[in-house]
C-alpha cells in the first residue's frame, strides 16, 4: 500500500469494557499522535450497551484526533438485532469508505465481516478476538460449540487476517486461518513512573477488575480463607461481591480514575490473578510495570505473561499454592524486578502499536 495518501482505518468493537476499554483508549491516543494521524485517519465504532460503559468518559478520555461513532451491538447472539447492527455497519462502511477494517471481539468479528461482504467491496479485514468467546466458562457447552462454529466458518467464508493479542491466542488463530501476532501493551513509561517502593509487614495479595464469573471471586475467597495470615485486596467491585466473605479480604470499590488504581497496586506485594479465562490481561501487565510478581491460574492469557519461577508462578489447583507462597515470600522483590523487565521487552504499547501500523502497510 502506498504511503503517499492518508489511509482510513475503521475499528469496530462491541465489548468496550474492562481491559478492552484500556486497549482502545491507548489505541486512540497512539493513532491520534500528530505523526501517525498525518498518515492514518482513525474511526472507532463502538457499542455502549455494556453496563460498565460510561459514554461521557469515552468522549472525555479518548483522543480528540480520532472519530468516535456509536452503534448498538448485542453481546449474545440475537438474530434480529444482529442483522440491524450489520446493516448499520454496512451503511457506515459505505459512507466512510475505509481502506482497512479492523474488527475487535467475537461479536464485531462476525457482524463486521457480514457488513463488509454486503458492500461488495474487497476491503482488507483484520480481526482481534481479545479472548475467543468459545473459551468462556460462564456459558453452556452448547453455546461454546456454537461460538466456535461461528468463528471457524466466518473466517473460512468471509476471510480476513486475525491479529492475535497474545501468544496462545495466536496459536488458536493459526488453526482457524491466516493470523499474525501483535501482543497487547500498556503505556509503560507512564505507568512505571507511578511505582512506589513498599514492603508490607504482612504479605499482601491483590487483584484488579470487576467481581465477575470470569475473575473467579470464589477461588480468590477460598485462597484467602486457606491463608488467613496473609492480606488480600480486591481492587474494584462487581455483581458477585457477595462471594467475597473472608475477613482478610478488602474490597476497594470502584474508582473514577486510573491513578487511584495504580496507588492500590503499589500497596500490594503480589498480584494474584484467579481468572477462569483471559485474552491478554492488561491489569496484569500494569502490575508488572509496577514491579509486582504474578501468581496466576494456568489459563490462556495468563500463561502468556507469567514465566514460572522468574516473574511469578502459574497454578492449576489451590494445593499448589503452599509451596508457591513460601517461595514468593522469599523472592517477591526479585521477581517483581523481573516482571518489569519482561513487560518492557514484550508489552510496551508504543512498540506493539508500531507493529500494528506496519501490518496496515505503513512504516512508523
Amino acid at each position: 500500500m502506498s504511503t503517499s495518501k492518508k489511509i482510513r482505518v475503521i475499528h469496530v468493537i462491541e465489548a468496550l469494557g474492562g481491559g478492552v476499554y484500556t486497549y482502545f483508549k491507548n489505541l486512540s491516543h497512539y493513532m491520534g499522535k500528530d505523526e501517525v494521524a498525518q498518515q492514518i485517519e482513525t474511526f472507532i465504532v463502538y457499542s455502549a450497551k455494556r453496563k460498565e460503559i460510561i459514554p461521557e468518559n469515552i468522549i472525555k478520555e479518548f483522543s480528540k484526533n480520532i472519530t468516535l461513532i456509536q452503534v448498538d451491538m448485542e453481546r449474545e447472539f440475537h438474530l434480529i438485532k444482529d442483522l440491524k447492527a450489520t446493516f448499520r455497519l454496512r451503511k457506515l462502511y459505505a459512507q466512510i469508505k475505509p481502506d482497512i477494517i479492523h474488527l475487535h471481539s467475537s461479536k464485531a468479528g462476525v457482524i463486521g465481516r457480514w457488513a463488509n461482504f454486503l458492500t461488495f467491496k474487497k476491503t482488507p479485514v483484520f480481526y482481534t478476538p481479545h479472548g475467543y468467546s468459545f473459551l468462556r466458562l460462564d456459558i453452556s457447552e452448547n453455546k461454546r460449540q456454537f461460538y466456535k462454529f461461528a468463528e471457524k466458518y466466518t473466517q473460512k467464508i468471509f476471510g480476513g487476517t486475525t491479529i492475535a493479542c497474545g501468544d496462545t491466542e495466536y496459536e488458536i488463530a493459526n488453526r482457524l486461518g491466516k493470523a499474525k501476532l501483535v501482543r497487547n501493551g500498556i503505556d509503560l513509561p507512564n505507568i512505571s513512573n507511578k511505582y512506589i517502593s513498599k514492603k508490607n509487614q504482612i504479605l499482601t495479595f491483590g487483584i484488579v477488575g470487576r467481581i465477575t464469573a470470569q475473575k473467579n471471586p470464589k477461588l480468590f475467597n477460598e485462597i484467602a480463607l486457606r491463608y488467613p495470615n496473609f492480606n488480600f485486596i480486591w481492587i474494584g467491585d462487581g455483581e458477585l461481591r457477595n462471594e467475597i466473605t473472608a475477613k482478610n479480604i478488602e474490597i476497594t470499590g470502584w474508582f473514577h480514575n486510573t491513578e487511584d488504581v495504580y496507588n492500590w497496586i503499589n500497596k500490594i506485594d503480589v498480584f494474584l490473578q484467579t481468572s477462569l479465562w483471559e485474552g491478554l490481561p492488561l491489569a496484569v501487565l500494569e502490575a508488572m510495570a509496577l514491579r509486582k510478581p504474578i501468581v496466576a491460574t494456568n489459563v490462556i492469557g495468563n500463561k502468556d505473561i507469567v514465566h514460572d519461577g522468574k516473574n511469578g508462578f502459574l497454578f492449576d489447583t489451590i494445593g499448589e499454592l503452599d509451596n508457591i507462597f513460601k517461595n514468593i515470600q522469599q523472592n517477591h522483590l526479585e521477581m517483581g524486578k523481573n516482571s518489569y523487565i519482561s513487560c518492557k521487552e514484550n508489552f510496551d504499547m508504543n512498540e506493539n502499536f508500531k507493529q500494528l501500523v506496519s501490518i496496515f502497510g505503513l512504516n512508523r
